[in-house]
């Protein structure tokens, strides 16, 4: 990382300490992305699981019902997936909308500050 990106970046963080404004995510989003982590690996390990327990059934009955299982499962994975992906996308958006703000709000010192002159 260069020099100035770091000055910035470091300029930006006092800037914001200075607002008194709420930099970090809020606590919903770390739960979410951890919630939906958690949903991922059970879920996938759970259709794992079942799907091998599946494979061992002669009943044609309970292979359909072990496949159903599995297939709940995957969409388990896949709603913890979406969980996971919701937390990462809000957390981005967040410091994304604080930056605008931050950047509108010098542009209009800016202007004003010309405009008094």
């Amino acid at each position: 990382m260069t020099a100035l990106a770091q000055d910035r970046r470091e300029q930006f963080k006092k800037d914001v300490s200075e607002l008194k404004l709420k930099s970090g995510g809020s606590g919903g989003d770390g739960a979410t992305r951890i919630v939906g982590l958690a949903l991922m690996v059970v879920g996938a390990v759970a259709a794992f699981i079942v799907y091998l327990s599946s494979l061992t059934q002669s009943d044609l009955r309970n292979i359909a019902s072990y496949q159903i299982l599995a297939t709940a499962f995957l969409a388990v994975t896949v709603i913890g997936a979406a969980l996971y992906l919701a937390g990462a996308v809000a957390k981005v958006l967040r410091l994304w909308l604080l930056r605008q703000l931050y950047e509108a709000q010098a542009q209009t010192d800016q202007i004003a500050e010309a405009l008094r002159k």
